[in-house]
């Protein structure tokens, strides 16, 4: 069985359609959280993930869409969730209310997290993947996002993986990231995929969102 693994949207609809695009044929889609947050198209990308996965995870933005001064020492992620409570449907942010935090996927053989399985605010960055072999016993592997940073490894025979970020890398390539999970061999495929990020500056711009949004999305920072 091969899924798709797609996290940290954050809004960008132009990344999100070039993965789609680039996707190989898989069996399934799974979104790792964040479909929100600091660029301009959070409905049209909670549209599309509602049409194509089928299975989202909650991640820190997708959660806190109706209490954005969380963030409010964090100008462009507060200034981001702004936007996206004002843009969402009430459908639309229920939605992203009732996510799970955490799930399983493969017939419960992966665990499924946003952040780090025991707190839903702690990045786990892939120097730290040795860490959480103690939550591997009962699963296959583990699949979460968070960090924005492209990496997969295997430990003891589980695989731990992080798609990155298709709508805002930050592990110095800007192209958008995502993984396809192949579950016969616990192996995953990382991949990376151009996209047009200059609509996504203008639209930036146009919303008014703090211009540092989209001048990082330039830099995969």
């Amino acid at each position: 069985m091969k899924i798709g693994l797609i996290s940290d949207i954050h809004a960008n609809l132009p990344a999100l359609e070039a993965v789609l695009q680039d996707m190989p044929a898989v069996d399934e889609i799974v979104c790792v959280g964040d479909v929100v947050g600091y660029n301009p198209m959070p409905s049209e990308c909670v549209t599309r993930i509602q049409g194509i996965a089928s299975t989202t995870v909650q991640g820190n933005h997708d959660r806190t869409v109706e209490t954005p001064d969380e963030y409010r020492l964090n100008e462009m992620a507060h200034a981001g969730l702004e936007y996206a409570q004002q843009a969402l449907s009430d459908d639309q942010r229920l939605w992203l209310q009732d996510l799970p935090e955490t799930t399983t996927i493969a017939d419960g053989e992966y665990l499924l997290v946003h952040s780090h399985p025991d707190n839903r605010d702690e990045y786990v960055y892939p120097r730290e993947f040795p860490d959480l072999r103690p939550y591997l016993d009962d699963y296959a592997g583990l699949i979460l996002g968070h960090t924005h940073i492209q990496h997969s490894a295997t430990i003891d025979d589980r695989l731990i993986v992080n798609p990155g970020s298709v709508g805002q890398p930050r592990d110095g390539d800007p192209r958008a990231a995502y993984a396809i999970l192949d579950t016969d061999t616990n192996q995953a495929m990382l991949r990376r995929v151009p996209y047009n990020i200059d609509r996504v500056y203008h639209e930036i711009v146009v919303e008014d969102l703090p211009v540092e949004t989209g001048e990082r999305l330039f830099d995969g920072e």
